[in-house]
């Protein structure tokens, strides 16, 4: 039986994946690019010479350039972009927020509700369909697939970062390998968080009761290794406004590393957060929540901040995406509900 599948925007954030390979001690001398050519699959021999540009291939610990002549016994460590085209990408006139463009980069703010790239069950209608007619309408011919970095889920708002050429995603993809790409995350998350800040370690893995669900193995036994920052922002008593930083990008890390701990994300169908998990039993108080969930239909998570060096010019760089206005509404009707909490008792 086929393994169900996530959906295609939830799976990992990081599309990039580390070769290691180790010349044979008769191994006669050859351009490297030429040698990972041959050796890995699924790449063009033009991508792996962005990657060497990029400082991507290593030789001994060492950045080679495309044309190094390998030696016996060398070990060579290079980051490629994973594949991930299954399905042709058709450009699609979609709208879609843009909050910096230049010639190598593009920050689009995502509205939640948007699925990042085809794949099962989502064909069309995604932003990878909007930015292959986007480059086309701006007369640029490259692979739509060259723009791919990172994905966020689609029930996720907030900006994601997108390269506008092949080499720009090879330097980007290498930045969220090493980890040194800053990600921020606000999130809303059920209970009132115990510490003002700390930090979530646990693997994440599938949960082998439910695929569908990433589970978190504490032991390490299973899943990849994931870090999760933290600090609250506001308390409202039944629910915690927190700021999360991702030191790695798992598939649904911040969700699932909050219902580890647990504080479900606010209406988190997914992970249980769409029931009143604390509170009383007041028929208002019940009645506020029904609400809330009305005014924020999804997981109460929003990516608000990227910090990374610029492929182009090599300097740091910050952007920031503003709460969208569902996310904004329901922070208000939170701070109302603590001023005026008797208000909501029988």
């Amino acid at each position: 039986m086929e393994e169900p599948k996530l959906d295609n925007t939830e799976e990992s954030e990081e599309l990039f994946e580390h070769h290691r390979i180790v010349a044979d001690p008769k191994q006669s001398p050859i351009r490297i690019d030429k040698f990972l050519f041959n050796r890995i699959e699924n790449v063009s021999r033009n991508k792996i010479q962005s990657a060497a540009r990029a400082g991507n291939i290593l030789v001994n610990e060492s950045p080679v350039k495309p044309n190094y002549k390998i030696r016996p016994g060398d070990v060579i460590s290079i980051v490629l972009p994973s594949p991930v085209r299954e399905f042709e990408v058709i450009p699609e006139q979609i709208p879609f927020n843009i909050l910096f463009e230049d010639n190598d980069i593009l920050i689009v703010n995502k509205d939640a509700g948007i699925v990042v790239h085809p794949g099962h069950g989502n064909y069309t209608g995604t932003l990878l369909n909007a930015l292959a007619w986007y480059f086309q309408d701006k007369g640029k011919q490259e692979d739509v697939f060259t723009s791919l970095v990172h994905r966020i889920d689609k029930d996720t708002s907030g900006a994601l970062l997108v390269a506008k050429n092949e080499l720009a995603q090879t330097k980007l993809g290498k930045q969220f390998f090493d980890h040194t790409i800053d990600r921020k995350y606000v999130a809303l998350v059920w209970g009132d968080v115990e510490a003002d800040e700390g930090t979530i370690v646990g693997h994440i893995g599938r949960n082998p009761k439910n695929r569908l669900e990433m589970f978190v193995f504490p032991d390490g036994d299973q899943g990849r290794h994931a870090i999760t920052h933290y600090k609250v922002l506001e308390r409202f008593g039944y629910v915690t406004l927190v700021e999360c930083r991702l030191e790695t990008g798992r598939t649904h890390q911040i969700r699932a590393h909050f219902r580890f701990i647990g504080h479900a994300l606010f209406n988190d169908a997914r992970y249980g957060g769409d029931q009143i998990l604390k509170g009383t039993t007041f028929t208002k108080y019940r009645q506020f929540i029904q609400n809330c969930f009305k005014i924020l239909p999804r997981q109460a998570l929003h990516a608000q901040t990227l910090e990374f060096v610029h492929p182009g010019s090599g300097k740091p760089v910050s952007f920031f995406s503003p709460l969208p206005d569902d996310f904004s509404e329901l922070i208000e009707k939170w701070r109302h509900y603590v001023q005026h909490r008797d208000v909501f008792q029988d």
